[in-house]
């Protein structure tokens, strides 16, 4: 029993340790901070932000009171910052930001000179900034937050109990469900199917992994996350911007789409 007990940690050590590896040479942990510098130079990426400020602001408040009220134990100076962060996200990406966020990439793409990619999810005007060619939506994309996604979340909460080592482990682990997440936007307007995304992200785990930490980071500082999230936002379109644009990434993409489908 030992033995296979030692087998099983050697081997989660090699898949953690080549999965690192992978995360830090993608580079996909930049984005989000490209992300933050892209946004802050294109003023016409900022209209989305402006049109929900005040009422997402207002939730962000709301939610830090309330969790503050409610959590004002010993170790609330652990639990209450992030909880709340997540909670305000959770409201607003639900009730009040989805087709801001959905804007926001998509004028990051156009920007990009990425319009045929666009066209696969929306109409696109001529003139004006990046935001204003905009069109009406013919695909509804980011699905809503599930309530399997607070659960799971606060099941991972108490980690942050265990001095650093707790709190990488809790962060990593929230990275590693929202990197994919940041391109379900992307994956749509690719068309692809289940089997084609889950494909890609085996296949770029270790870069999704990166991302989704750099951005969850960001995300969990308290009122600033609404900025954040839509500087996120605008990292991801960049990234998928860079996967179109790459020397024969278009082919390949799409060959291994078609494998996919095939298995």
């Amino acid at each position: 029993m030992n033995e296979r007990v030692k087998t099983v940690a050697t081997d989660e050590a090699r898949a953690v340790k080549a999965m690192t590896k992978d995360a830090v040479q993608s580079n996909a942990w930049l984005y989000p901070f490209k992300g933050i510098v892209y946004f802050l130079s294109h003023k016409d990426l900022w209209k989305p932000l402006i049109s929900k400020l005040t009422p997402t602001l207002s939730t962000g408040v709301i939610v830090t009171v309330a969790c503050f009220a409610a959590l004002y134990l010993p170790q609330a100076a652990i639990m209450h910052s992030p909880l709340s962060s997540t909670i305000t996200n959770v409201i607003s990406r639900t009730f009040f930001i989805e087709e801001a966020l959905v804007d926001t990439f998509d004028g990051t793409l156009l920007s990009r000179d990425c319009k045929n990619l666009v066209e696969e999810g929306r109409q696109v005007k001529t003139g004006g900034d990046n935001i204003a060619r905009l069109g009406k939506l013919v695909k509804k994309p980011f699905a809503k937050f599930a309530p399997n996604a607070i659960i799971r979340y606060l099941l991972y909460l108490p980690l942050n109990f265990i001095p650093v080592v707790g709190t990488a482990i809790f962060i990593v682990l929230q990275g590693k469900r929202g990197g994919p997440q940041a391109h379900s936007h992307y994956f749509q307007l690719k068309e692809w199917s289940t089997s084609q995304k889950e494909t890609f992200v085996h296949q770029h785990r270790g870069g999704y992994t990166a991302f989704g930490v750099a951005a969850f980071v960001l995300e969990m500082v308290p009122f600033a996350n609404l900025i954040f999230a839509f500087t996120n936002t605008v990292g991801a379109a960049l990234w998928a911007a860079d996967m179109e644009k790459s020397a024969g990434t278009a082919p390949k993409l799409r060959e291994q789409a078609r494998k996919a489908d095939e298995l």
